[in-house]
């Protein structure tokens, strides 16, 4: 088991770093044939940017030179250098303060709120937690995100179950069957580089995992889409939390439970199994598109 110098790590809360994106039109259009986003027509200089897709955005291009085994960029840079061998994303908390217009110009100032340390059943954990607030030109606030980051030690996840739940009586959901197509096209639309998406020799004898990984954001992009769809209004506060992953080959149900301005949304594996839990408030007003 890897020694956790908590101390040491926690001299990271406070490192900073800015980054500036165009959100151009045409990265979103490749957003939206990836996940087959319904309101193609949306997707144009001016318009609202869907919820989370700003995460294909503001992209850090490292050297192979600057990656780590996994992929990822080298522990010790803007992220504190954590000896251990998984890293996730765990989840996170959004507000949509306003729409992100699609061709402007948009500032990212990144900061590490939190460092801490905890063990369990899994080992040592390590969750580090990110502020990302993106900026108008103008400085005005667009998106406040609180993005959860869990480092663990490696261990082979736990035989499968076999049920199927299908989508609760009167909840709207959908079907989400991603294929390796679908992995790629997200790992390069958000140029990611880790290598459970896309390696599979990698994922079997180093990480464990019989197939590849299916994305968490991509899985939390869904889920915030459902929710604008469900509810008909743009979303004005988005949480998840991912708690299991999905591999290749499996389906997904998406599934939304609304009550008045609140969402509980969630996906599932075929075999019951919980992937990730999300929630959402929408906005006062209406919006007859729902998916901004």
């Amino acid at each position: 088991m890897n020694a956790i110098d908590i101390d040491h790590l926690r001299t990271w809360i406070g490192n900073s770093r800015v980054d500036e994106d165009v959100i151009g039109a045409r990265h979103a259009r490749l957003m939206a044939a990836t996940v087959d986003f319904p309101h193609p027509q949306q997707i144009g200089d001016g318009q609202p940017l869907p919820p989370l897709w700003h995460w294909i955005y503001f992209l850090e291009g490292l050297t192979p030179g600057e990656l780590g085994r996994d992929g990822h960029p080298a522990r010790g840079g803007f992220l504190p250098p954590v000896p251990l061998a998984n890293r996730m994303w765990a989840g996170g908390r959004l507000s949509f303060i306003r729409p992100v217009p699609i061709g402007t110009t948009v500032r990212k100032e990144s900061s590490i709120l939190d460092v801490a340390h905890k063990t369990g059943r899994a080992g040592n954990l390590v969750f580090v937690t990110v502020l990302h607030e993106l900026k108008s030109r103008a400085g005005d606030l667009l998106v406040r995100e609180e993005h959860d980051i869990v480092y663990k030690d490696s261990m082979r996840p736990p035989p499968r179950p076999e049920t199927s739940p299908g989508i609760a009586d009167g909840a709207p959901g959908k079907r989400f069957v991603p294929t390796s197509t679908t992995l790629f096209r997200y790992s390069a639309l958000t140029f990611n580089g880790h290598r459970i998406h896309y390696d599979q020799d990698y994922c079997r004898e180093v990480e464990g995992y019989e197939n590849l990984v299916i994305h968490g954001p991509l899985i939390a992009t869904m889920l915030a889409g459902l929710a604008g769809e469900a509810g008909g209004r743009s979303l004005r506060e988005f949480s998840y939390r991912a708690l299991k992953p999905a591999l290749l080959g499996d389906a997904l149900t998406l599934s939304a439970s609304l009550d008045g301005s609140r969402a509980s949304l969630a996906a599932r594996r075929d075999d019951g199994v919980l992937c990730m839990e999300a929630e959402a408030l929408f906005s006062a007003a209406a919006d007859t598109t729902g998916d901004t």
